[in-house]
């Protein structure tokens, strides 16, 4: 009894490929800590207890972004409006996920503007693709 993660890829010709099934809260959902009416931990905690699960419904357009390789300017990224910053307490290492950043936003090009933001005060970011 839990949360089960299923990740899906959405290829180019609209067909979803599954990458990865996690049994377990995972990556993939954390953008629900700050975005979903109930996260994935939450949920989590309810199963395991038998309590009833709260809604997945998403609050608002929210975008996770990794935090990988080396801190970023953070007090920058907190000044940047429904950012929330999740750090694991890990040294710096090539390539090791430090945290990450969840972004809120009330439209579409709001939220670019704001990963594009992060991406600039991220050292090791790639440049951000939209496919949306």
């Amino acid at each position: 009894m839990g949360v089960l993660t299923l990740e899906l890829f959405q290829q180019a010709d609209g067909r979803l490929l599954a990458n990865e099934m996690a049994p377990r809260v995972h990556n993939s959902g954390h953008w629900t800590q700050n975005g979903s009416m109930t996260s994935q931990f939450e949920n989590h905690l309810r199963a395991v207890q038998g309590l009833p699960l709260g809604s997945t419904h998403a609050k608002a357009l929210t975008c996770m972004i990794n935090i990988i390789g080396k801190n970023g300017n953070y007090d920058d990224i907190l000044k940047i409006e429904d950012s929330h910053l999740h750090l694991y307490g890990k040294s710096e290492r090539a390539g090791r996920k430090l945290g990450h950043i969840n972004l809120v936003a009330d439209s579409i090009d709001d939220l670019k503007r704001k990963v594009d933001q992060v991406a600039q005060l991220l050292p090791d970011a790639p440049a951000p693709e939209f496919s949306f």
